[in-house]
């Protein structure tokens, strides 16, 4: 377990119920995201159950209520299993601007060092950009389905 605020944990899971991230998924919905859903999807139908070397699934708890998510892939647009993605993050609304989707990125970034050189990611909002700019990332067109790219230490 990785701690967050004081009553804020980061988890790693490996197990994950379709009804876990309901609250989460319904809001993202409400503001026109569809990632989450597939995250879902994509869990259930053993696509994507981040289990690959190197691979993560974090959540973020206020007691045992799940308030975020942020997963970690090797990047499947890279063509290199050195390259890791960041996936699905989300906080919910009520629970921004406390550090929960700075924590959930900052535990992907640490475990990702030692495993991948970079990390890809892809955002369509202006918002989520200055977001991971602040969190040293840099935006990039070189790259396919790549907005933002962190260099690592391999």
């Amino acid at each position: 377990m990785f701690s967050g605020q004081t009553h804020f944990a980061i988890k790693l899971i490996e197990s994950l119920q379709p009804q876990d991230l309901d609250e989460l998924i319904a809001e993202s919905e409400q503001q026109g995201f569809e990632f989450l859903r597939r995250l879902i999807d994509d869990w259930s139908s053993g696509t994507n159950r981040f289990d690959q070397s190197g691979e993560a699934l974090l959540v973020a708890n206020h007691g045992r209520r799940i308030v975020g998510v942020c997963g970690l892939n090797i990047d499947p647009y890279a063509g290199s299993s050195t390259i890791g993605r960041v996936r699905h993050l989300y906080v919910l609304h009520a629970f921004r601007r406390q550090r929960i989707g700075t924590k959930l990125v900052e535990t992907v970034i640490s475990l990702a060092q030692g495993t991948f050189s970079s990390l890809h990611l892809y955002t369509a909002t202006k918002e989520a950009g200055r977001f991971y700019t602040a969190l040293g990332f840099s935006e990039t067109n070189r790259f396919d389905r790549c907005s933002h790219i962190l260099e690592l230490d391999l």
